[in-house]
């Protein structure tokens, strides 16, 4: 009986990492150049963007693999990544998740239009407009690449954790450890764009620190509350629909 289940998960493995490699590639080719063009290293650009995609594959293929392992032990799902391996309907999937999705990501997108365009430090502002990170690249690594690496991954081990030693791995998680699980995520979601930021604006004051790990992580909020209720694919969903309608009301702005 093992022989099925363990096809189903490299299936899903497959699938997934598929889908998180092809924000890498496209963040990799259209940002890195970008971040090489003021330093002087001792290695061409294709190397480091070669170094760059063997890292982010190693990385997508940990979180992918403990959340094909872990999340069904806590209750989390990916319906629609789970109905393509198992020829299911992946429409059907779907539907359930997709008004919650686009609802929080049309929230999601005027609230970081509002903060990018109104609230972000002058500095940190500024720094934006010279470095142009494509819509595409928004669309596959922020809302794929992030959402398999912080949700699927990160915070899937974090509330198995929870459940695993604090509730002896016994019944559904506590909604405590589930709330915890969705904040720490969110805060490291935050954490992780710092060193973009630091590269941007050259140094980091405590301001610029909490304005991006505070503004980052409400979004962090959203996706994991999202993760958790309705699957992985609603928060994929809203994240990749925050940027567009970001993008979008950026241009109406011009």
């Amino acid at each position: 009986m093992s022989e099925p289940v363990n096809k189903s998960r490299l299936r899903l493995f497959g699938y997934m990492w598929i889908a998180g490699m092809l924000g890498v590639v496209v963040l990799t080719v259209t940002v890195v150049p970008q971040l090489m063009a003021d330093m002087a290293l001792p290695v061409t650009t294709w190397v480091v963007m070669l170094v760059s995609s063997v890292q982010s594959a190693l990385l997508v293929a940990l979180a992918v693999w403990l959340g094909v392992v872990l999340a069904p032990k806590v209750g989390l799902r990916a319906t629609a990544f789970e109905a393509a391996v198992n020829s299911g309907s992946i429409s059907l999937a779907l539907w359930p998740q997709l008004l919650p999705a686009f609802v929080a990501g049309v929230l999601g997108g005027v609230g970081l239009f509002a903060i990018g365009g109104y609230a972000s430090p002058a500095v940190l502002a500024n720094a934006e407009q010279q470095f142009t990170v494509p819509l595409l690249a928004r669309v596959l690594y922020g809302g794929v690449t992030e959402e398999l690496l912080l949700r699927w991954g990160l915070m899937t081990v974090l509330l198995w954790l929870s459940w695993r030693f604090l509730q002896s791995g016994r019944g559904a998680p506590k909604q405590i450890y589930i709330w915890f699980a969705i904040i720490v995520s969110a805060l490291l979601f935050g954490a992780g764009h710092l060193p973009a930021a630091a590269i941007q604006v050259g140094e980091l004051t405590a301001y610029i620190a909490l304005f991006v790990v505070g503004a980052n992580a409400i979004f962090g909020l959203l996706f994991g509350y999202l993760y958790w209720r309705y699957g992985l694919e609603a928060a994929i969903i809203a994240h990749l629909t925050a940027h567009v309608v970001s993008y979008a009301l950026s241009l109406g702005a011009t």
